[in-house]
């Protein structure tokens, strides 16, 4: 895989969540089984707004050549990909979610695994 086509995949995922999580965020999280109070409901539209900006992040980054700019991004996605997983994960395993959540531990485990691999195996990759 390229690593343009890994952060256009990202932008967007991270586009579609980032405005369900925004305009719906009850009816999004009700897909997954949750019920979200008011303070949730904030949670969740504050969570919507850093999704977007990750996505205008990673389709801005698509298409930049190697810098040190771009390694930074690449290293900021991996960490919060991988700790995404963690907690994706473990929502799962403690019952927080239903089954429809292991959807999300996949696709956040694919991406931590995508970028991790852009920046610790195949550092200098387009």
């Amino acid at each position: 895989m390229k690593l343009s086509t890994l952060f256009t995949a990202n932008a967007i995922f991270a586009a579609i969540l980032g405005l369900a999580f925004v305009s719906m965020p009850e009816i999004a999280m009700s897909f997954f089984g949750v019920t979200l109070g008011p303070g949730g409901v904030y949670v969740a539209r504050l969570l919507g707004g850093v999704l977007l900006g990750v996505a205008v992040l990673t389709w801005s980054a698509r298409n930049a050549g190697e810098s040190e700019a771009r390694k930074a991004i690449i290293l900021s996605r991996f960490v919060c990909e991988t700790l995404g997983f963690i907690v994706t994960l473990f929502g799962q395993l403690t019952g927080v979610v239903n089954a429809l959540g292991w959807l999300t531990v996949a696709i956040t485990l694919l991406f931590a695994l995508g970028f991790g691999y852009f920046q610790f195996m195949k550092p200098s990759a387009s």
